[in-house]
């Protein structure tokens, strides 16, 4: 089957997919213990996360079931739904920082994790609104925001479900660097998803372009906690 034809008939069951792994990733350390969390900003941002996954399925189920006017009505509610999801996840990055009484290696690395996940994020989202009006461009930026949300609950899944591959995760200062193994697979399938768009529609201008956001966003968690502009970015951000 042709990729287009595959994300018009099966792209909710790639969004289902997704929304299991994240449950997998926190269903331990959140939706089982709802009422034991420390803070309002947990629920709040978990709550923003779950709705994004909750909003992609039934988008492209909608398309699916070609329930255009409703899937246009509901895409509207993203244009509230990504502020307060950037917003929540920066918050809880902030309280989680202020638990510190100074900045080291790992946090430089952590905040880098986070915000620079979020300016991927962005920019697929943004194009995809941009190209609201071209669907199958749309389509495709929509599901590459799945990739930076991907390493939270790989993460997870390592530490709980295979913790005997922890030690043999490259480390920085001796701390296992989990996300690597959540980087690696997004960026095989965005890779995939190239050739195979390639193959299929002669298209070069989204799944490859997305691909070396990916990548950059992948080199500045590895690298940026290792220069000083990052590591004054991220005292900044500690103290506001």
């Amino acid at each position: 089957m042709k990729l287009e034809g595959t994300i018009f008939q099966k792209s909710y069951l790639y969004f289902i997919l997704f929304f299991c792994l994240v449950l997998a990733g926190f269903w331990f350390t959140y939706f089982t213990r709802i009422f034991e969390q420390e803070n309002y900003r947990m629920h709040a941002h978990g709550i923003a996360l779950t709705l994004w996954c909750l909003m992609l399925i039934s988008q492209a189920f909608l398309i699916r079931i070609k329930k255009n006017a409703l899937h246009k009505v509901i895409g509207k509610f993203s244009y509230l739904l990504v502020p307060v999801m950037l917003f929540t996840t920066l918050d809880l990055l902030n309280y989680q920082l202020h638990k510190k009484t100074e900045l080291g290696t790992m946090d430089y690395f952590f905040v880098a994790l986070v915000v620079n996940a979020l300016v991927a994020f962005v920019i697929y989202y943004g194009l995809a609104i941009f190209y609201r009006k071209k669907s199958m461009v749309h389509a495709r930026y929509m599901i590459c925001t799945m990739f930076p949300m991907l390493t939270p609950a790989t993460d997870r899944i390592i530490h709980i479900y295979f913790p005997s591959l922890v030690p043999l995760l490259p480390s920085i200062e001796g701390n296992p660097i989990a996300p690597v193994v959540g980087f690696l697979l997004a960026d095989l399938i965005l890779l995939g998803l190239s050739i195979w768009d390639w193959r299929s529609h002669r298209r070069w201008n989204v799944f490859p372009f997305a691909l070396l956001v990916l990548l950059f966003y992948h080199y500045s968690v590895m690298n940026f906690y290792k220069f000083e502009f990052w590591q004054a970015f991220s005292r900044y951000f500690f103290g506001n």
